[in-house]
């Protein structure tokens, strides 16, 4: 990987971003969903059609119920440089490149793949504390760190 020069402020209004944009097409979605099972007719599968698209209703609430928990956390994603990995570090390794902060997984930001993994995860643990040089192996896959931003 050839090396590039982030912005890890951008990155991180970026993820912040995506999750406000996944918030809003979710209370959208189920305001929909709650509209359409106020007008489904009273039909012989009337019962089982309302029952379906409540359990539907209730499984997006649980989603937003997640993504408002990611927004939260993002909260208290530092945005400092750091030397070392930690929460808000941004790691550039020779296989990928990762944004310590919440569970969002794979995003692109300006053409670059990054990762948003949860400080909690098995990744984000075996990197804590590392600075640049410093070599670790995950499931087979051995990785050097390039830069902690």
């Amino acid at each position: 990987m050839e090396k590039t020069v982030f912005e890890k402020s951008n990155i991180r209004n970026y993820v912040k971003n995506v999750i406000a944009e996944k918030i809003e097409k979710l209370k959208k979605f189920i305001e929909f969903t709650l509209e359409a099972s106020r007008d489904i007719k009273k039909t012989p599968k009337y019962d089982s059609m309302r029952e379906e698209m409540q359990e539907e209703i209730y499984q997006m609430q649980r989603q937003l119920g997640a993504l408002n928990d990611l927004k939260s956390n993002m909260a208290k994603v530092l945005n400092k440089s750091t030397e070392r990995v930690q929460l808000g570090s941004l790691v550039i390794t020779n296989k990928a490149r990762f944004y310590i902060s919440v569970s969002l997984g794979e995003f692109f930001f300006e053409g670059d793949r990054f990762y948003a993994i949860s400080s909690e995860s098995p990744m984000a643990k075996k990197m804590m504390g590392m600075k640049p040089g410093d070599e670790f192996t995950l499931n087979k896959i051995h990785q050097k760190i390039i830069e902690v931003i």
